[in-house]
């Protein structure tokens, strides 16, 4: 008879409860690796204290609030930024043409919109519910979550909005209605890093995708080792 080890219970916070220590998020031999625990609520309190310590949520309208701390963790250094030969050139007659421009914090919720959009039309549900939009709305204008917008002939065609905690940089979500304006806004992104002496990108979770633009997977306590740096370099 073979034996299964029992699954541990996930720990509910109450509004009031700190965030349990990363290492005891779940790992592979558990049913979701990353999984740290549910409950609480998304006001801006909570959301800083969340990305301070390495944590993010991510749910669906039919679940509580899930809380997140993968190992590892897909991160994006600046100075490993792929841009290919074609990228370059669209970027290249973006920046030359006159109707065309990326934008800074002009357009957040209409962002965050297009990014539920977009998830949306890619797969079952969404994870940027009508409460996580309007959480990060909050966030957004209490001066933490920003948005990088693509604009051409005075239309919003592509964008990523991120969460900025101190000098660390958490990478949301983006979403492209014209081909590669989503790789037009990291790239603006990356050069918004770059002026600031940021030296990454945390992307959160692997994908093929983020891995063609450089982004690696490292390990929970490297990643945590960053975040931590970032705080005390503000």
């Amino acid at each position: 008879m073979s034996y299964l080890p029992p699954v541990r219970q996930l720990p509910v916070l109450g509004v009031d409860s700190h965030f349990p220590p990363v290492e005891e998020a779940w790992g592979d031999s558990d049913p979701i690796s990353g999984l740290l625990c549910a409950g609480a609520d998304l006001s801006v309190r909570r959301l800083v204290a969340a990305y301070s310590q390495g944590i993010f949520p991510w749910y669906s309208e039919d679940e509580p609030i899930l809380w997140w701390s993968p190992d590892p963790r897909m991160v994006l250094k600046i100075t490993d930024f792929k841009v290919s030969q074609s990228l370059a050139k669209t970027i290249k007659r973006f920046q030359n043409d006159p109707c065309s421009e990326t934008r800074i914090n002009t357009a957040f919720p209409e962002v965050i919109a297009h990014c539920a959009q977009s998830i949306r039309a890619g797969q079952q549900g969404t994870w940027i519910v009508p409460a996580m939009q309007a959480a990060y709305i909050a966030l957004h204008e209490a001066g933490y979550a920003h948005s990088v917008e693509v604009w051409v002939q005075g239309k919003l065609v592509g964008g990523l909005y991120f969460t900025m905690v101190a000098n660390a940089v958490f990478g949301e979500s983006m979403f492209s209605l014209q081909t590669d304006a989503s790789k037009i806004a990291l790239s603006a992104l990356v050069d918004f890093c770059q002026s600031r002496g940021i030296e990454w990108i945390d992307c959160q979770q692997q994908t093929e995708h983020l891995a063609s633009l450089g982004a690696k997977p490292i390990p929970r306590q490297a990643f945590l080792d960053m975040v931590l740096r970032s705080q005390h370099a503000h």
